[in-house]
């Protein structure tokens, strides 16, 4: 996705807030390297996801701190943690399981620190998280993601946030049920609050999946051409990508995926929401098929 003017605004508050949570009175120098960021790589057609990196990249630099998200995303999986067995229960209840999975997938996009549209502190996952599975799913490609995986021998799992993830539990246990492998993909290093293989091993998220891969690097979303050989070779041969999250997205839909990719999220910014052509502010599943169609070559 094409970065748009609207992201300098909402960048420039994630690196205030990330800032005031390293806590050691780095708000200004982190803020003046994202802006010289902006002024040196700022384009037309420059990759959202891409800039977001480089301008992180300066921030977390100039704060001198590794993880500032280190405890957030710990509270985030201990508040997300809670609900589990409520919406395990919602899916057994359900006459749709694997769709009700999905949803809790898609709500539990909302533990996104930092930005608008999402919330800033994981105990206000308490006063959302029913109102959010009373919404639904207000963009549904449901029924072709479960097409997709009632013949799926593999997936690809692309987590996103802390505590977000332990809801993509629920559905991983659904799509393993079937006999279908799943193989996770998380980020290489610390960056915001998403999942990194210290992060996943913590929850035993590790444990749901049948192989846990990184991105290997410091990178917003995936850059397809930086993974390992062994994780392209899993992507070559999986029947579906899903990819949770809009920094995902915002990576992913500028590049060649050679397999489905079911985008899973809440649509929290406008210029992603009209990258997809959605509504802001609602729980979303999306389909995006190959380039050469809706089977692999």
């Amino acid at each position: 996705m094409d970065m748009t003017p609207e992201c300098v605004p909402c960048l420039l508050r994630r690196v205030l807030f990330q800032a005031e949570l390293a806590g050691n009175g780095t708000e200004m120098e982190a803020l003046r390297s994202a802006m010289a960021v902006f002024v040196s790589g700022m384009r037309e057609g420059r990759n959202s996801a891409d800039m977001a990196t480089d301008v992180h990249r300066a921030a977390y630099r100039a704060m001198k701190v590794k993880d500032p998200y280190a405890g957030l995303k710990i509270r985030a999986d201990e508040v997300a943690g809670e609900y589990l067995s409520i919406a395990e229960s919602m899916i057994s209840n359900s006459e749709d399981r694997m769709g009700t999975a999905i949803l809790a997938a898609a709500l539990g996009n909302i533990m996104d620190f930092g930005i608008e549209k999402a919330i800033d502190d994981p105990d206000e996952f308490r006063k959302e998280f029913h109102n959010l599975m009373g919404q639904g799913i207000g963009h549904d490609d449901t029924d072709t993601v479960k097409k997709i995986l009632s013949g799926a021998k593999s997936v690809i799992y692309i987590f996103d946030n802390c505590g977000e993830s332990q809801l993509d539990k629920l559905l991983i246990r659904e799509i393993r049920k079937a006999g279908t492998k799943v193989i996770g993909v998380v980020r290489g290093e610390p960056i915001l609050n998403d999942v990194t293989l210290g992060d996943a091993e913590r929850i035993g998220l590790d444990k749901e999946t049948d192989a846990m891969f990184t991105t290997s690097e410091f990178r917003i979303g995936v850059r397809m051409d930086r993974l390992s050989e062994d994780l392209r070779r899993e992507i070559d041969s999986a029947d579906l990508m899903i990819a949770k999250g809009m920094a995902n997205f915002e990576s992913l839909s500028d590049q060649d995926v050679p397999i489905p990719v079911a985008y899973i999220l809440r649509s929290k910014c406008a210029p992603v929401a009209a990258s997809l052509g959605i509504p802001v502010g609602i729980n979303a599943v999306t389909v995006k098929w190959p380039s050469g169609g809706h089977k692999k070559d």
